[in-house]
């Protein structure tokens, strides 16, 4: 009998500076309200340069990024070398679809931390310049010819907490009806 994969968190990241890729770490300190503790976007208003540039006074929604490793395995059958931290992320996951959760879903990272998923992370050109040819990779249309975004999802600190590779990721949907992911 086949059991379901366990959800897990395999690596953690975070960057003081406004850099692309983010060093791995062996911990990161979730804040409530903030962010990732020492990460260039924890903050209560949005970090973004775009966004800050459009109105700095917007509540920041992109707390923590968080990637599913299966992407990375989906864009090496592609020719890319892609490892946890390389995108930006945060956190990294396994055996969760995190592109399929519906807004509100909140993911328990850990024994204490809890974020709720406010939508997707809108891939930009940033990407492209980190690998050529990389953001047509990140992106695809679904059966219906809708643009899919892949990679990966934002989401606010409602409760902080340690967050290391090897936690357990806990998920609680929010009632119906779900809302999909739109970007933020």
């Amino acid at each position: 009998m086949n059991r379901p994969r366990q959800a897990l968190v395999i690596a953690v990241a975070r960057d003081g500076g406004h850099r692309f890729s983010k060093p791995l770490a062996t911990t990161i300190t979730l804040l409530a309200g903030l962010g990732v503790e020492g990460d260039a976007h924890a903050r209560v208003t949005v970090q973004h340069r775009s966004r800050v540039a459009a109105d700095p006074s917007q509540l920041n929604l992109r707390q923590v990024h968080l990637i599913q490793a299966e992407l990375f395995a989906e864009l090496a059958m592609q020719g890319f070398a892609v490892a946890p931290g390389a995108l930006g992320e945060n956190v990294t996951t396994e055996g969760i679809d995190l592109l399929s959760l519906p807004v509100g879903a909140r993911l328990q990272l850990g024994r204490t931390a809890l974020v709720e998923v406010t939508g997707l992370r809108n891939p930009c050109a940033q990407i492209e310049r980190f690998r050529p040819g990389l953001l047509a990779a990140v992106l695809g249309r679904d059966a219906a010819g809708r643009l899919v975004r892949k990679a990966g999802i934002m989401g606010v600190v409602l409760e902080g907490g340690l967050v290391r590779p090897g936690d357990a990721i806990g998920l609680t949907l929010p009632p119906p009806p779900h809302r999909a992911l739109e970007r933020v």
